[in-house]
């Protein structure tokens, strides 16, 4: 049997992942944060295994509840995603390594101003990350995305420059919320409030990425 030859600096395939589970690992623990904040008693069995008595009780036990299960909700969809993938996708990972460090501190510290903080530190890591980047002529957000747009490099350039934007804004936006607002107006606003201001944004972006996209050369005869 002949053995077919590999081209020379294609790269491999890279595994599919259906979107229904792709949207369930990255909004499932956020979902889950929000019904364990808005219902602890339901968590409660778990909550006991994981936390001091007396976080469980008071205005801030939904918030601690809350903490205490995204914690192994986010690794577990880690976890699955390196099944499926083979690999650890950028923000997923930064957000997880995140997690875990504010949710352990707003637990040891019993202080839940940690994990307010935590998306703050995250969107100015990513658009600290991107404007960097941009400023540096590397494609960051083109690697993150997988090349999964084939625009123009004056169009990576804009759409960079924008989300680095909407990413500090985010910070500023998420520093007024959890500092004027009660606890459960705050984890609205982390969900479905952010990820509805996510998805809205990248809605505004299609005629840029249109605009921008990089056309298939038709084949000569």
């Amino acid at each position: 049997m002949t053995k077919t030859a590999e081209q020379p600096g294609k790269p491999a395939a890279k595994p599919a992942t259906s979107p229904w589970l792709k949207m369930t690992l990255e909004l499932g623990p956020l979902i889950l944060f929000f019904f364990a904040n808005a219902r602890p008693k339901l968590f409660a069995p778990y909550a006991h295994l994981v936390l001091p008595p007396h976080l469980l009780t008071g205005e801030n036990a939904g918030l601690f509840t809350a903490t205490a299960v995204l914690i192994p909700a986010v690794l577990i969809a880690l976890v699955v995603s390196y099944i499926q993938l083979r690999r650890l996708p950028v923000m997923p990972l930064v957000t997880a390594i995140l997690v875990i460090i504010f949710g352990a501190l707003t637990i040891y510290f019993q202080d839940p101003r940690f994990i307010k903080m935590k998306p703050t530190i995250l969107y100015i890591a990513f658009g600290g990350a991107l404007l960097g980047g941009l400023y540096l002529k590397k494609p960051i957000l083109e690697i993150i995305l997988d090349n999964a747009m084939p625009l123009t490099e004056e169009g990576w350039r804009i759409l960079t420059l924008r989300w680095g934007l909407f990413f500090f804004a985010l910070a500023i936006l998420n520093e007024i919320v959890w500092r004027t607002q009660s606890n459960n107006v705050w984890v609205a606003f982390k969900f479905p409030g952010t990820v509805i201001l996510i998805f809205l944004f990248t809605l505004a972006q299609v005629p840029l990425m249109l605009k921008h996209e990089l056309k298939e050369e038709e084949p000569t005869v």
